[in-house]
């Protein structure tokens, strides 16, 4: 996700909390109000140790900072806007680790460890919320209402039509 978070930072001239307002579909006020927050192990993209990263998640992108103390002026270490991702699910059995659980994308899967089952099933629960709240996959143009559609009027049927048969 690293790299997305890389073609954000590049489609903008710096990486100021104002620059980081200019880029598209951004301008979240992550230092307040959010969905979640909370400290999650993260695993690295490239040296694969674990990180304790203080993660803020709102209106459909999951951010992470090195510490809690997130203000307008902080720059995020990374971003994942959730409607790309797939799936979260719990992950202990892939990584022989209690409270673990995984992020997909079609392009990768990211690795997270909570602090307790507790904080691993909200965390699970709140991504999940998100992904269907921010999936593209159901646009409100492609939503049908049945029952607010125009009915066509009803037929009238002939005298022969409704005579019972004999």
């Amino acid at each position: 996700m690293a790299s997305l978070w890389r073609a954000v930072m590049d489609s903008v001239s710096g990486s100021s909390p104002s620059a980081l307002d200019a880029a598209p579909g951004s301008g979240v006020e992550f230092w307040h109000g959010a969905e979640r927050a909370g400290w999650l192990n993260k695993q690295g993209e490239y040296i694969k140790t674990w990180r304790r990263r203080w993660f803020v998640l709102k209106q459909g992108r999951l951010f992470w900072f090195k510490d809690p103390a997130v203000t307008r002026a902080s720059v995020p270490r990374g971003v994942i806007p959730v409607a790309t991702c797939l799936t979260v699910k719990g992950a202990e059995d892939v990584l022989n680790r209690q409270f673990a659980f995984e992020l997909s994308t079609p392009a990768e899967t990211m690795y997270f460890i909570a602090d307790s089952e507790k904080d691993k099933e909200e965390w699970i629960n709140s991504i999940g919320r998100s992904i269907v709240q921010h999936s593209r996959s159901v646009t409100d143009a492609e939503v049908v209402d049945y029952d607010s559609r125009p009915q066509p009027p009803p037929q009238l049927m002939t005298s022969e039509e409704s005579a019972p048969a004999a």
